[in-house]
């Protein structure tokens, strides 16, 4: 099926399945799951950056300057919301004056005196950031795709749709996720920069933006991951740019400049608020393998059964190392870069502020996992490893099935 620009084929049907399935996921997922105080924080505080400033006086909203938290998940948590209301009021104009809910059409005093006509709440909560795992599946069959085929691919996109800690923060308001889709947008958004850069100028700009906008929306969901995000996406542009190395420190300079006033921006131009940036701690960071023992050893209990729950992850992983050392056929950038990601990532934990760096983890080593499940379709006796993969996957699925919630 051919539509204009874009080709349907069988690899694009299946991923566009496989996304299907995790939207399934996050819906039984935010349906089974009441709202919590937490939930109302971060509808109230985004909703205050929407709407007006914070009526407390030296503080940005009433969750106070965000020191510790980026801006991104609480604008992302209260838009939908603001947008509700906004469209109320447009409405309320084309009422009669004695059928308006508001005198006049219009609201003076606090954000919440239209909390009672919003509907869906959970749902419009909790929308963006499904939005944005979906998103960012599709970026990672994208990438798997193009480097390693329909095979590595499709093996990448399915590990994460039936990874239970991915639904989990798809389904809940924090700014992992979204740190999770600006950080793998990065890195491989500067590694198109260096493959542009071997060809005409014209091409540069608009994948130039893009790494400029990925940078500013990592920085505005969590520091620390925008950091890693440029540190390695340097590394890997200067890497690849070859010839072309003397114009990779104008566009990491650019672009950076660009994310600050990203970032700016996402704090309503307010200099107050944004100065904490660079005093809040966020981006403070050491390491530990407590997060990775939590990984490894998570259960779930199926039919009275304790069973390891992400233990097809690890078999799949401990596999593809083992092809990867043994094997000099799969020792090439493509699934390197992933990897070298993975061993970066997967150790941090942040001081001052909490946060997930091991989930920044995950959709790199799903790459790691869909280019080393390529090679493998490659070697002349193929057919073990299509068992073996889709035996994998399977399983993965069946566990992450059962973890979902029942209330």
């Amino acid at each position: 099926m051919r539509f204009k620009g874009f080709y349907m084929g069988r690899g694009q049907g299946a991923a566009a399945l496989l996304l299907l399935c995790l939207l399934a996921e996050c819906l039984w997922t935010v349906g089974h799951t009441p709202m919590t105080q937490q939930d109302y924080r971060y509808a109230r505080c985004g909703r205050e950056m929407w709407e007006k400033p914070s009526p407390l006086q030296g503080y940005f909203t009433t969750c106070g300057n965000l020191q510790g938290d980026g801006t991104l998940a609480y604008r992302f948590a209260g838009f939908p919301l603001t947008a509700e209301r906004w469209v109320l009021l447009g409405v309320d104009h084309f009422r009669k004056p004695e059928n308006r809910l508001y005198a006049g059409g219009s609201l003076n005093g606090s954000t919440w005196e239209a909390r009672h006509e919003l509907t869906q709440v959970r749902w419009l909560l909790r929308a963006p950031f499904v939005i944005f795992a979906l998103w960012l599946g599709g970026g990672l069959w994208w990438v798997s795709r193009r480097l390693f085929g329909n095979g590595g691919g499709a093996l990448a996109l399915s590990f994460y749709v039936f990874c239970p800690a991915v639904v989990h923060f798809a389904c809940t308001h924090n700014n992992e996720i979204l740190a999770l889709w600006g950080l793998y947008g990065s890195i491989y958004t500067a590694i198109g920069v260096a493959h542009a850069m071997q060809g005409p100028r014209h091409k540069w700009r608009p994948r130039i933006l893009l790494l400029t906008f990925a940078f500013g929306m990592t920085a505005a969901a969590h520091l620390l991951a925008a950091l890693v995000g440029f540190a390695a996406g340097a590394v890997f542009l200067f890497y690849l740019a070859e010839r072309r190395r003397s114009y990779a420190s104008q566009i990491l300079v650019f672009s950076s400049l660009g994310a600050v006033v990203l970032l700016f921006a996402s704090f309503g131009f307010r200099l107050s608020a944004f100065l904490y940036v660079f005093t809040g701690g966020a981006a403070r960071f050491w390491f530990t393998t407590e997060s990775l023992r939590a990984f490894l050893l998570s259960t779930v209990t199926i039919d009275g059964t304790v069973m390891p729950l992400n233990l097809p992850i690890i078999v799949a992983t401990l596999a593809a190392l083992a092809l990867y050392i043994g094997s000099r056929r799969s020792r090439y950038f493509g699934n390197t870069a992933p990897l070298l990601m993975v061993l970066a990532l997967v150790l941090l934990y942040t001081t001052q502020t909490f946060t997930a760096p091991w989930l920044w983890a995950l959709p790199f080593l799903f790459t790691f996992l869909g280019g080393v499940f390529a090679d493998a379709l490659e070697r002349p006796k193929p057919r073990f490893a299509l068992i073996a993969g889709t035996a994998l996957v399977l399983a993965q699925a069946v566990l992450c099935l059962g973890s979902l919630p029942r209330g």
